[in-house]
């Protein structure tokens, strides 16, 4: 045991410096031990203590037992005489301190003091991992394919694994054991055999935290990523916000010929990416959302956060992208619902307005084609709106004179007194509800809401976004 002995302390001491482990915790442990080991010799109902030396690593066995005038169990009561003959110094009542003899035990003793240490070191390093991968969630890491368990994907992050389940990986992408790919860190778990972390490649955050990286002015914080939504695998829109008037924080993400953005591309096996700027008025943040597609106008209804936008015939499957996912993300990034018509669209919806208004108000007396064709373009498009008109707004428009106003909003009166009874309207039976309001010239403006500055003025403004993707023909719809 000598050896043994003198040989222990310095490896616990190593042990202590390398991994951090106490050598006193080891010793506290292989006493525990061995005291498990003593009772399963000697029996399990006696009583046993053992100590290791800290500084020889001599180890020390002891039976407890009471000194008694009468034993009556032997396996924890000792007699007097017996004591005596002993050489233990105790009184009757009092616990004395047997030696036995630990030469046989040290096969024993170093066989657990091995599996202790080995227990012990793997502990801490599971805690350690634990604690270092425990403040990375959110972060970007780096690993290798692994091995493939189902459809799950294990990927080696050098000291620790982590699962790349299939809800977080693109379906378009595919990888090959040994090949190195970014992955986000969503969560870190304690584990049986370590930490257990789980990470993603579809999460927006992945694109966040790419552009970090490889953009120094958003980690000094000059530029700020305000948003980023994504449909994994095909398009990326990102909203970035300026803190220097002289930095562009699309052109500053992009880098010079791309060489900023392109690593980023690749890494996320050329999904698209739009950079967006960030704009204090609501319409021109919306009309810069729906990049790569130029907008000619944004009208804003605040009542409903519904922003009705009106592009070019050419542009309109561009804007709305294919199965409508560049309006979807455009949505998602501004938090407005984003309606995109055509031109030819609105020109459809226009002439229906006028229809229907026209079949709303011809049934009112006073009101011939020349009169329901000034009340449309003024306006007035409904018996509703007409019973609450004054005459002084109606003889405002040409054509309509005193008589005629007074005449026009009686009928209209009688008209939503009517509906209201349940009574037919007069003269057209298809009548019924209010129409929707048409401008002087095709449609008229509802309250509350704001018409976006022309074609021209959009052309003329800064740059909204930049779309930067790979040098592919445009599909049918994108």
């Amino acid at each position: 045991m000598t050896t043994q002995k003198n040989s222990l302390i310095p490896v616990l001491e190593q042990i202590e410096r390398d991994k951090g482990v106490k050598k006193d915790e080891i010793i506290k442990m292989i006493e525990s031990s061995l005291v498990s080991a003593y009772r399963k010799h000697y029996g399990k109902i006696m009583n046993v203590i053992a100590t290791i030396d800290p500084e020889t690593a001599e180890i020390k066995a002891f039976l407890v037992k009471k000194v008694v005038e009468t034993v009556q169990n032997p396996s924890e009561e000792i007699s007097v005489e017996e004591a005596k003959a002993l050489k233990l110094k105790g009184k009757v009542d009092e616990e004395v301190q047997i030696p036995i003899a630990t030469e046989e035990f040290s096969r024993i003793a170093a066989q657990i003091a091995k599996q202790i240490i080995v227990q012990k070191i793997r502990e801490v390093e599971r805690t350690s991992l634990f604690e270092e991968f425990s403040g990375k969630e959110s972060t970007l890491a780096s690993g290798s394919v692994h091995r493939f368990a189902e459809r799950n994907m294990i990927i080696d992050l050098g000291k620790a694994e982590a699962i790349l389940p299939v809800r977080e990986q693109v379906r378009r992408e595919r990888f090959n054991l040994g090949e190195r790919l970014k992955i986000l860190v969503l969560k870190v778990e304690k584990g049986s055999r370590g930490p257990q972390i789980l990470v993603s490649r579809s999460h927006p955050d992945l694109v966040k935290k790419l552009l970090e990286f490889e953009v120094p002015e958003i980690a000094d914080k000059i530029v700020e990523v305000l948003n980023v939504v994504r449909d994994a695998g095909f398009r990326s829109k990102v909203l970035v916000r300026s803190h220097n008037p002289k930095v562009d924080p699309v052109g500053t993400c992009v880098g010079v010929k791309g060489s900023r953005i392109r690593p980023i591309i690749d890494e996320l096996r050329g999904e698209r990416i739009d950079l967006i700027s960030w704009h204090p008025e609501t319409e021109k943040l919306i009309a810069g959302s729906l990049s790569p597609a130029k907008v000619l106008s944004v009208s804003l209804i605040k009542d409903t956060k519904t922003a009705e936008v009106l592009v070019s015939n050419d542009m309109y499957l561009l804007a709305i992208g294919r199965n409508g996912q560049n309006a979807r993300l455009a949505s998602l990034l501004t938090g407005w619902n984003i309606e995109v018509k055509s031109e030819q669209q609105r020109k459809e919806d226009s002439a229906k307005n006028v229809e229907t208004a026209l079949k709303e108000i011809s049934v009112l007396d006073g009101v011939g084609p020349k009169i329901a064709d000034v009340l449309i373009k003024g306006g007035w498009t409904s018996a509703a709106r007409l019973a609450q008109a004054s005459v002084e707004q109606l003889t405002a428009l040409q054509g309509i004179g005193e008589k005629t106003a007074e005449k026009i909003i009686e009928s209209a009166k009688a008209v939503m007194t009517e509906r209201a009874g349940g009574a037919p309207a007069p003269k057209n039976e298809e009548v019924s509800g209010e129409t929707p309001d048409i401008t002087p010239e095709e449609a008229v403006e509802e309250p509350g809401v704001e018409e976006m500055p022309s074609a021209e003025g959009l052309e003329k403004q800064e740059p909204q976004a930049e779309e930067v993707a790979e040098d592919a023909p445009q599909e049918k719809g994108e």
